[in-house]
């Protein structure tokens, strides 16, 4: 069998139409496929890769944990420098209520654990979660996620959710004295960069204060300098309750992270004690690539430049006709064209160029991108090109 046909008969599929890109190597910006051709990766594997693939000091930190060892212990027995330094590392960035962090092994998880520890802290189980809204695809992160196309297919889901409209005043009346948690993403991604409103966060946090619901912001995507600022939240001044983080935070290795107080997180380690537990979450590995992470946004990464990198691209794009509108808030971008066929079509001319985009499962008519925030400004005017060529070039005539 080839490589192609192994991929498709040996692992697990996700869909039925997959890029299938021979990788054989990736560096900064780019991936190389087995023949040597380089793709512009501007979806950053997804909003992963926010410092590019293989940055050296992520790398280095990789090699030097390596050599002193690997998995030990489950999650939460020993104390390992790695975990510390990341920790410490994180809650410096954070405010002070924010000083505690469980990490886990993914974003959906660190949604879990969050979910779990609303409950845990007020003794309530409604969740109230908003529409058009993405948390992850296991059972709780799911119940919580408002694709119901997505969804349909797996229930009976969590009982005692209930979604309102992102950005509506007026549904904030539905967080009550039996509302255990609100979960938010502070920027909805999968729903096409829908910017949540800054008055609406200081609406939806002075609510959760009155009726005693734990405010959950998901920052998985838009956090970790995405959405233009170490953490999206900082834009609007409001502070949730819990943080749950994910994606990018690893560097290129996968971590997710539930950050809430000591006092909140305490609640986990009683009654019962393993409240929540984790066999590789906080490996040592992966929180010392998380550290050199974190080093590297705060040392490397000009937010300024973001941000007028961010405008450069959408200047490019905006001049096509067929671009309807574009959404953007830092480096998350949702380009909007008249259906998903046009979408397709330039997504797939894209790739043929050496170009990466990607679509959103939850709202067909827009192409995303997400990438690298070191992205240079000749690469950010390279990849504009190659998609008006894309646009172009497929366009009905």
């Amino acid at each position: 069998m080839s490589n192609e046909e192994l991929f498709l008969n040996k692992l697990g599929q996700t869909n039925q139409f997959p890029y299938l890109i021979e990788v054989e190597s990736a560096e900064g910006i780019y991936i190389y496929d087995k023949n040597g051709k380089a793709y512009m990766d501007m979806i950053a594997g997804v909003a992963v890769n926010n410092i590019g693939n293989r940055h050296p000091k992520v790398v280095e930190a990789i090699k030097n944990q390596v050599d002193k060892y690997l998995h030990i212990m489950v999650y939460g027995e020993f104390i390992q420098d790695s975990n510390i330094a990341f920790a410490q590392n994180l809650t410096s960035l954070l405010p002070d209520s924010l000083n505690c962090v469980y990490p886990v092994n993914s974003g959906t998880e660190a949604n879990e654990a969050a979910l779990k520890l609303a409950k845990r802290v007020t003794g309530r189980t409604e969740i109230v979660s908003f529409r058009g809204s993405y948390h992850g695809s296991t059972h709780g992160s799911l119940s919580v996620s408002g694709n119901e196309t997505k969804k349909i297919a797996y229930r009976p889901l969590l009982p005692d959710v209930k979604f309102i409209k992102h950005n509506e005043f007026t549904d904030l009346e539905q967080i009550t004295a039996k509302t255990a948690g609100v979960i938010l993403e502070t920027v909805q991604g999968d729903a096409g960069v829908r910017v949540s409103n800054p008055e609406f966060l200081k609406a939806l946090r002075k609510k959760c204060n009155e009726v005693g619901a734990l405010l959950i912001f998901d920052e998985i995507q838009c956090g970790m300098g995405r959405a233009g600022k170490m953490f999206a939240f900082e834009h609007s001044g409001v502070i949730p309750d819990i943080l749950t983080l994910g994606k990018a935070l690893g560097g290129g290795l996968p971590i997710g992270a539930l950050v809430s107080s000591k006092e909140n997180l305490y609640e986990f380690t009683y009654n019962p004690m393993l409240g929540h537990i984790t066999t590789f979450g906080g490996h040592p590995v992966v929180t010392a690539a998380a550290n050199a992470f974190l080093e590297v946004m705060q040392t490397e990464i000009d937010f300024k430049e973001v941000e007028r990198k961010g405008q450069l691209l959408v200047d490019m794009l905006k001049v096509d006709p067929e671009i309807i509108e574009i959404r953007r808030i830092g480096m998350m971008f949702a380009f909007d064209m008249k259906s998903f066929e046009r979408v397709e079509k330039v997504v797939k001319r894209c790739l043929e160029l050496g170009l990466i985009s990607f679509w959103f499962l939850s709202h067909p008519y827009s192409f995303r991108l997400s990438p690298p925030l070191n992205i240079t400004e000749a690469e950010m005017h390279k990849a504009g090109d190659i998609i008006l060529q894309a646009i172009r070039e497929t366009r009905e005539i």
